[in-house]
């Protein structure tokens, strides 16, 4: 019986050991959450889908890593919300992953959503690290946690207002957009670099982001015998206009700067698309610094191609744990400071930022539709050689 006894002591003793050393481990061990906010639903979801699957790539990656992050083994989870392009739900969805616990966001899309939910990140001291967001009005905000890993449309319509005018030698050019805070804006920017060449619009038009059929606004600038069609708008929208262009015998080019470079463009336009002038935020894919190998784990891991910005996803998703791992905190108020002054390597070239969080020495890419296919013709700015 004594024996007994001794060895069911031996036993509890034991597993209490065992417990108080698991526990311990537990200690030293903490999952860290990053919120990724986009249209999932509703007919942007293949862009926030894209985005999605670019972060959660990235996320994967870390955690082969095996980081510790403040003497704590981290393993990093994606917590995805959808914000359905829609300024109101954008701002329900920022208060929901703030009030999760998010350690930092990557999103959003747009940036008429961009820009109320930055307010919500501001206030619960988090960063947002948006991989697209172009509109520059998102970060003139002044907000200290707003970033974007893509040059903003101040610049992307300046430089698409010098090519429509310098390259394609464009004397007529007619403007439509869409009037949201993205489409008005890049607008307001290639008007002002036209302007700024000497050259005034013949027509200035607008849509709204659900107008389908574009026969009023293209009736009216037919009359003015353009040769360029200037549009502030998204790939959903760009494929039927350019085919109603080409339906009514309009013989200008029709050009974009941001959201035409897309598989849905082609699938949609057909062969009213070829010849579709369109400049971009960033590198092609394959000239990115880690572009080809991103392609293939893309490729790899979801069984299709990248649809548009997946390789910004990604690296806003790894820039947000760069910092975190050099502020050795995933507490937003220790790695902040390391955000703004950070360096990164990334897929998508050098990551560093200014003072209002763009990013600097932002490159733009110009592409032509010919042969069905989006061909880069030129790439503009970027950090001089």
């Amino acid at each position: 019986m004594k024996i007994m006894k001794k060895n069911a002591l031996h036993a509890a003793l034991l597993h209490t050991g065992l417990m108080a050393g698991a526990q311990s481990l537990a200690a030293e061990s903490e999952t860290v959450v990053i919120g990724l906010a986009g249209p999932l639903t509703g007919p942007s979801a293949r862009i926030g889908k894209d985005l999605e699957n670019g972060a959660q790539l990235a996320i994967d990656d870390v955690n082969k890593q095996h980081l510790t992050i403040g003497g704590k083994a981290v393993t990093f989870k994606l917590e995805s919300e959808d914000d359905q392009s829609d300024p109101r739900t954008a701002v329900a969805v920022a208060q929901r992953l703030v009030d999760n616990g998010v350690a930092g966001v990557v999103g959003h899309w747009n940036t008429g959503t961009s820009i109320p939910a930055a307010r919500i990140y501001h206030d619960a001291g988090i960063a947002q690290v948006a991989p697209v967001a172009t509109g520059h009005a998102y970060t003139k905000q002044g907000f200290d946690t707003s970033f974007r890993v893509m040059g903003h449309d101040d610049d992307g319509g300046n430089y698409a207002g010098q090519y429509a005018v310098q390259q394609l030698k464009a004397k007529r050019i007619a403007v439509i957009d869409d009037r949201t805070a993205f489409g008005q804006g890049l607008a307001d920017e290639f008007i002002a670099s036209l302007e700024s060449q000497g050259v005034k619009v013949i027509d200035r038009q607008y849509v709204d982001e659900k107008t389908v059929d574009f026969s009023a606004v293209l009736t009216a600038i037919r009359s003015k015998n353009p040769d360029l069609i200037f549009f502030g708008g998204v790939d959903s929208q760009a494929a039927p206009l350019a085919r109603r262009i080409k339906q009514l015998g309009i013989n200008a080019t029709l050009m974009g700067a941001g959201g035409f470079v897309s598989q849905t463009f082609l699938k949609l336009a057909q062969k009213e698309g070829e010849g579709v002038v369109a400049l971009e935020p960033g590198l092609p894919v394959e000239q990115m610094p880690g572009g080809k190998a991103f392609e293939q784990a893309y490729q790899a891991r979801w069984g299709h191609g990248i649809e548009l910005h997946a390789p910004f996803a990604y690296d806003a998703t790894r820039v947000l744990v760069a910092a975190m791992q050099k502020a050795d905190s995933v507490d937003a108020s220790d790695y902040l400071p390391a955000l703004r002054a950070i360096s990164y390597s990334g897929v998508t070239g050098n990551i560093a930022f200014d003072k209002e969080g763009n990013l600097k020495n932002p490159s733009f890419t110009v592409y032509k539709v010919v042969d069905g296919k989006w061909q880069p013709q030129t790439v503009l700015g970027g950090a001089k050689q």
